[in-house]
Protein backbone atom coordinates (compact mmCIF):
# COMPACT_ATOMS: atom_id res chain seq x y z
CA UNK A 1 0.00 0.00 0.00
CA UNK A 2 1.47 3.14 -0.92
CA UNK A 3 2.11 6.26 1.70
CA UNK A 4 -1.44 7.83 -0.34
CA UNK A 5 -3.40 5.13 0.41
CA UNK A 6 -2.37 4.71 3.91
CA UNK A 7 -3.52 8.31 4.39
CA UNK A 8 -6.97 7.71 2.96
CA UNK A 9 -7.48 5.08 4.47
CA UNK A 10 -6.80 6.74 7.67
CA UNK A 11 -9.08 9.72 6.83
CA UNK A 12 -11.94 6.99 6.31
CA UNK A 13 -11.19 5.83 9.29
CA UNK A 14 -11.43 9.14 11.20
CA UNK A 15 -14.57 10.35 9.73
CA UNK A 16 -16.17 6.98 9.72
CA UNK A 17 -18.61 7.66 12.66
CA UNK A 18 -19.64 11.17 10.88
CA UNK A 19 -20.35 9.56 7.71
CA UNK A 20 -22.67 7.38 9.36
CA UNK A 21 -23.89 10.00 11.80
CA UNK A 22 -25.17 11.57 8.95
CA UNK A 23 -26.95 8.78 7.04
CA UNK A 24 -30.38 7.78 7.89
CA UNK A 25 -30.94 4.41 10.57
CA UNK A 26 -33.64 2.77 11.32
CA UNK A 27 -35.10 3.49 14.87
CA UNK A 28 -38.34 2.32 16.25
CA UNK A 29 -40.73 4.44 16.54
CA UNK A 30 -41.19 6.66 19.86
CA UNK A 31 -44.05 6.17 22.31
CA UNK A 32 -45.77 9.32 22.78
CA UNK A 33 -48.37 7.93 25.40
CA UNK A 34 -47.01 9.82 28.01
CA UNK A 35 -46.60 13.09 26.23
CA UNK A 36 -49.96 13.15 24.56
CA UNK A 37 -51.57 12.68 27.95
CA UNK A 38 -49.63 15.26 29.55
CA UNK A 39 -49.57 17.90 26.63
CA UNK A 40 -47.12 20.47 28.74
CA UNK A 41 -47.65 24.39 27.07
CA UNK A 42 -44.93 25.67 28.86
CA UNK A 43 -41.35 24.44 29.17
CA UNK A 44 -38.51 25.54 30.97
CA UNK A 45 -34.96 25.15 29.51
CA UNK A 46 -32.10 24.52 32.02
CA UNK A 47 -28.47 25.81 31.33
CA UNK A 48 -27.21 22.37 29.25
CA UNK A 49 -24.54 20.25 31.27
CA UNK A 50 -21.17 20.12 29.11
CA UNK A 51 -19.44 17.16 28.76
CA UNK A 52 -17.04 18.78 25.81
CA UNK A 53 -13.78 20.50 26.73
CA UNK A 54 -15.39 24.02 24.94
CA UNK A 55 -16.57 26.31 27.83
CA UNK A 56 -18.62 27.98 25.71
CA UNK A 57 -20.91 24.86 24.60
CA UNK A 58 -23.38 25.38 27.60
CA UNK A 59 -24.51 29.07 26.89
CA UNK A 60 -23.90 29.00 23.26
CA UNK A 61 -26.58 25.88 22.86
CA UNK A 62 -28.67 27.76 24.99
CA UNK A 63 -28.72 30.56 23.39
CA UNK A 64 -29.96 28.66 20.40
CA UNK A 65 -32.99 26.59 21.97
CA UNK A 66 -35.86 28.93 22.33
CA UNK A 67 -35.97 29.50 18.30
CA UNK A 68 -37.26 25.81 17.72
CA UNK A 69 -39.54 25.61 20.83
CA UNK A 70 -40.66 28.48 20.19
CA UNK A 71 -41.83 27.43 16.22
CA UNK A 72 -42.90 24.26 17.71
CA UNK A 73 -45.78 25.78 19.52
CA UNK A 74 -44.66 25.95 23.54
CA UNK A 75 -44.31 28.86 25.76
CA UNK A 76 -40.41 28.96 26.84
CA UNK A 77 -39.77 30.53 30.28
CA UNK A 78 -36.92 33.24 29.10
CA UNK A 79 -33.66 31.73 29.66
CA UNK A 80 -31.65 35.14 30.73
CA UNK A 81 -34.79 35.90 33.60
CA UNK A 82 -34.07 32.04 34.51
CA UNK A 83 -30.39 32.69 34.49
CA UNK A 84 -30.88 35.64 36.61
CA UNK A 85 -33.38 33.30 39.23
CA UNK A 86 -30.81 30.98 39.52
CA UNK A 87 -28.29 32.60 40.58
CA UNK A 88 -30.35 34.47 42.92
CA UNK A 89 -30.44 31.31 44.36
CA UNK A 90 -26.67 30.54 44.42
CA UNK A 91 -27.54 28.47 41.84
CA UNK A 92 -24.33 28.74 38.95
CA UNK A 93 -23.11 25.39 37.58
CA UNK A 94 -25.09 23.63 35.23
CA UNK A 95 -24.30 20.20 37.26
CA UNK A 96 -25.82 21.92 40.65
CA UNK A 97 -28.77 23.60 38.54
CA UNK A 98 -30.05 19.60 37.20
CA UNK A 99 -29.60 18.50 40.57
CA UNK A 100 -32.59 20.77 41.59
CA UNK A 101 -35.90 18.99 43.01
CA UNK A 102 -39.36 19.06 40.15
CA UNK A 103 -40.83 20.84 43.73
CA UNK A 104 -38.97 23.23 44.04
CA UNK A 105 -38.88 24.34 40.45
CA UNK A 106 -41.89 23.90 39.48
CA UNK A 107 -42.72 26.46 43.00
CA UNK A 108 -40.02 28.94 41.20
CA UNK A 109 -40.92 28.95 37.64
CA UNK A 110 -44.50 27.02 37.13
CA UNK A 111 -43.91 25.49 34.00
CA UNK A 112 -45.29 22.31 33.10
CA UNK A 113 -42.13 20.45 31.81
CA UNK A 114 -38.62 21.15 32.05
CA UNK A 115 -35.73 20.16 29.69
CA UNK A 116 -32.27 18.44 30.56
CA UNK A 117 -30.14 19.14 28.13
CA UNK A 118 -26.34 17.73 27.64
CA UNK A 119 -23.95 18.77 25.23
CA UNK A 120 -21.58 15.71 24.47
CA UNK A 121 -19.25 17.00 21.35
CA UNK A 122 -18.90 20.96 20.67
CA UNK A 123 -15.50 22.06 18.66
CA UNK A 124 -13.11 21.92 16.03
CA UNK A 125 -11.43 18.45 15.65
CA UNK A 126 -7.91 18.32 13.54
CA UNK A 127 -8.12 14.55 11.41
CA UNK A 128 -5.70 13.28 8.74
CA UNK A 129 -6.40 15.28 5.62
CA UNK A 130 -9.39 17.55 6.63
CA UNK A 131 -10.79 19.33 9.90
CA UNK A 132 -14.03 18.78 11.06
CA UNK A 133 -16.43 21.47 13.54
CA UNK A 134 -19.34 19.24 15.20
CA UNK A 135 -21.99 19.88 17.59
CA UNK A 136 -23.41 16.74 19.38
CA UNK A 137 -26.38 17.40 21.79
CA UNK A 138 -28.91 15.33 23.22
CA UNK A 139 -32.27 16.24 25.37
CA UNK A 140 -35.11 14.77 27.59
CA UNK A 141 -38.32 16.38 28.55
CA UNK A 142 -39.97 15.42 32.17
CA UNK A 143 -42.88 16.49 33.32
CA UNK A 144 -42.67 18.46 36.41
CA UNK A 145 -45.91 17.35 37.98
CA UNK A 146 -45.27 13.84 37.76
CA UNK A 147 -41.18 13.60 37.10
CA UNK A 148 -42.60 10.84 34.01
CA UNK A 149 -40.37 11.11 30.79
CA UNK A 150 -42.34 12.77 27.98
CA UNK A 151 -39.56 12.60 25.68
CA UNK A 152 -36.31 12.09 24.65
CA UNK A 153 -33.80 12.89 21.55
CA UNK A 154 -30.48 13.55 20.08
CA UNK A 155 -28.77 15.23 17.12
CA UNK A 156 -25.85 16.20 15.46
CA UNK A 157 -24.70 18.92 12.90
CA UNK A 158 -20.73 18.63 11.28
CA UNK A 159 -19.16 20.49 9.09
CA UNK A 160 -17.84 17.46 7.09
CA UNK A 161 -21.54 17.10 6.07
CA UNK A 162 -21.34 19.09 2.77
CA UNK A 163 -17.58 19.35 2.52
CA UNK A 164 -15.59 18.91 -1.05
CA UNK A 165 -12.89 16.50 -0.58
CA UNK A 166 -11.93 16.68 -4.25
CA UNK A 167 -8.36 18.47 -4.03
CA UNK A 168 -5.32 17.03 -3.56
CA UNK A 169 -3.79 15.58 -0.44
CA UNK A 170 -1.55 18.67 -0.34
CA UNK A 171 -4.28 21.24 -0.67
CA UNK A 172 -6.47 19.29 1.76
CA UNK A 173 -3.96 19.19 4.66
CA UNK A 174 -3.00 22.84 4.10
CA UNK A 175 -6.71 23.45 4.28
CA UNK A 176 -7.72 21.64 7.48
CA UNK A 177 -4.61 23.28 9.42
CA UNK A 178 -6.26 26.80 7.90
CA UNK A 179 -9.50 25.64 8.80
CA UNK A 180 -9.21 24.54 12.61
CA UNK A 181 -7.60 27.72 13.18
CA UNK A 182 -10.26 29.98 11.42
CA UNK A 183 -13.02 27.91 13.11
CA UNK A 184 -11.65 27.42 16.39
CA UNK A 185 -11.38 31.56 16.57
CA UNK A 186 -14.43 32.28 15.01
CA UNK A 187 -15.84 30.01 17.02
CA UNK A 188 -17.76 28.44 14.49
CA UNK A 189 -19.55 25.66 16.26
CA UNK A 190 -22.11 28.11 17.37
CA UNK A 191 -23.53 27.67 13.23
CA UNK A 192 -23.55 24.12 13.94
CA UNK A 193 -25.14 24.33 17.13
CA UNK A 194 -27.60 26.28 15.81
CA UNK A 195 -28.68 23.27 12.94
CA UNK A 196 -28.02 20.72 15.98
CA UNK A 197 -31.20 22.44 18.42
CA UNK A 198 -33.11 22.44 15.32
CA UNK A 199 -32.99 19.34 14.63
CA UNK A 200 -33.18 17.98 18.11
CA UNK A 201 -36.30 20.52 19.08
CA UNK A 202 -37.96 21.05 15.75
CA UNK A 203 -41.53 19.65 15.91
CA UNK A 204 -42.87 17.12 12.73
CA UNK A 205 -39.83 15.34 12.76
CA UNK A 206 -39.27 11.60 13.10
CA UNK A 207 -39.08 10.71 16.41
CA UNK A 208 -38.95 14.59 17.38
CA UNK A 209 -41.44 16.80 20.17
CA UNK A 210 -44.72 17.11 19.04
CA UNK A 211 -46.33 20.23 18.22
CA UNK A 212 -47.29 22.94 21.17
CA UNK A 213 -50.77 23.99 21.67
CA UNK A 214 -49.53 27.27 19.63
CA UNK A 215 -48.85 25.56 16.74
CA UNK A 216 -51.01 25.53 13.60
CA UNK A 217 -50.62 21.70 13.81
CA UNK A 218 -51.50 20.93 17.45
CA UNK A 219 -53.35 17.68 18.16
CA UNK A 220 -52.84 16.94 14.52
CA UNK A 221 -49.22 14.39 14.92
Amino acid sequence: MTYKQLLAAAALTAFLPTLLTGCMTLSEPFNYTAFKESRPKSILVLPPLNNSPDVKASLSMLSKVTYPLAESGYYVMPVTLVEKILKENGMTTSADIHLISRDKLTKIFGADAVLYITVTHYGTTYHVIDSETRVSVKAELIDLKTGVNLWNGAASASSYENANHSNGLFEQLLMAAVKQVVNTVADASSEYADIASRRLLSAGRTNGLLYGPRALEYGTD
